[in-house]
């Protein structure tokens, strides 16, 4: 779960990084306002649940209340990679002599959480990464013991600072990481965090991402949650309890389990074409299951085929027929479906879905390579 920036703010402030003065705006007058307040410079920020704010236009500085109101009202207007912008944070200006990057995230090779530090600060951290490595630290933290003290200077002096922002870089890094810990993060950066003329070291922006996992603890976070900043299908197939994420190809993923859904995602793409989703419906799903996860999936419009792969352990296969033969039933599906059902009861699921005019392959190969030849027919018949 994503919270915007002006929540991960305050949260990351109640454990002590150092924010500049800072509200949030919904109205050019409130901002105008909040400036005036304020009574220096400001920088006034959209708050959208995506990156790349300050290329389109999302992030610009006032030097009064005047033009903190007319820079509102225009970032206020935008539309930011699909998501139009409800809000802004005006928050005052800071004198920058340097800028780094700071986060922390978790490394599932390692299985630990790792701090990473650039001295590429301010800049999108993944591109950096692709471009100079070498310009990321990255130390991996023991999750018994945290974050230690020695730790923490090390990153600091590797960074370039001094002795004294050493000792501040500590308090920062050390409040990072206990705000990561206790509030179940999977991700918690600041970018930048910055040197300002006078040698001391400010928190600019935060990011904080909440593992789903652990919302049943954090109920305060949970209620952060922006719905009219989730994508619709998301929000629909979380409250059926599905685990799908949307994304920008044409074919429908449905499968159990998933390290499979990941595979069948690679095979998509090997073949030649993009997944439009991944959508794990879980171990023993049902019937009902099935048939939620599939009217859920052809509601994409992007999606032109879909492929069903199921290696049916728990997972029973005839129960995915029964589901496939029901949402037919209740909704027009108006796209091809392929088929994979390997498993328990896989005859009687076949035997179902060749009453329904389906056949169902038993080589996920041969279901990725049907996939593609049903996507070109479509392509070719637009």
């Amino acid at each position: 779960m994503n919270i915007h920036e002006y929540q991960a703010r305050r949260l990351l402030s109640s454990f002590g990084l150092p924010y500049p003065v800072g509200r949030i705006a919904k109205t050019p007058d409130e901002a105008g306002s909040i400036a005036a307040q304020i009574g220096k410079p400001v920088v006034i920020k959209a708050q959208v649940l995506t990156g790349g704010r300050g290329k389109a236009g999302g992030v610009k500085l006032a030097e009064d209340a005047g033009q903190a109101k007319d820079l509102a009202r225009h970032i206020l207007d935008l539309n930011i990679k699909g998501y139009p912008v409800k809000r802004v944070l005006v928050v005052e200006a800071i004198d920058i002599a340097h800028e780094f990057y700071l986060g922390i995230t978790i490394d599932r090779v390692s299985r630990k959480p790792v701090m990473m530090a650039s001295v590429a600060g301010g800049v999108d951290i993944e591109e950096v990464n692709r471009q100079t490595p070498e310009q990321i630290l990255s130390l991996p933290i023991d999750p018994l013991l945290g974050l230690q003290e020695f730790q923490s200077r090390q990153i600091g002096f590797s960074l370039g600072l001094t002795p004294a922002q050493v000792r501040q870089f500590t308090n920062v890094a050390s409040s990072l990481y206990r705000a990561f810990a206790s509030l179940d993060a999977s991700l918690c950066e600041i970018n930048p965090l910055i040197i300002d003329r006078s040698g001391n070291l400010r928190a600019l922006d935060a990011k904080l991402s909440i593992d789903d996992n652990a919302l049943f603890r954090q109920t305060e976070i949970a209620a952060l949650r922006d719905l009219e900043s989730e994508d619709p299908l998301e929000q629909q197939a979380r409250e059926q309890e599905l685990s799908y994420v949307k994304l920008d190809g044409e074919v429908g993923c449905i499968v159990n389990g998933a390290g499979l859904a990941m595979a069948t995602m690679d095979l998509v793409k090997l073949y030649g074409a993009e997944p439009a989703n991944f959508l794990d419906i879980g171990g023993g799903a049902r019937a009902e299951r099935v048939a939620t996860a599939l009217r859920l999936v052809i509601t994409d419009p992007n999606v032109k085929v879909v492929l069903i792969n199921i290696f049916g352990g728990i997972t029973r296969c005839d129960e995915v027929a029964k589901g496939v033969v029901t949402a037919l039933e209740q909704v027009e599906v108006g796209v091809p479906i392929v088929v994979r059902l390997v498993g328990t009861n896989e005859d009687e699921g076949r035997r179902t879905l060749q009453r329904a005019g389906l056949t169902a392959a038993t080589s996920v190969t041969e279901a990725a390579k049907a996939v593609i030849g049903k996507l070109k027919t479509a392509v070719e018949s637009r």
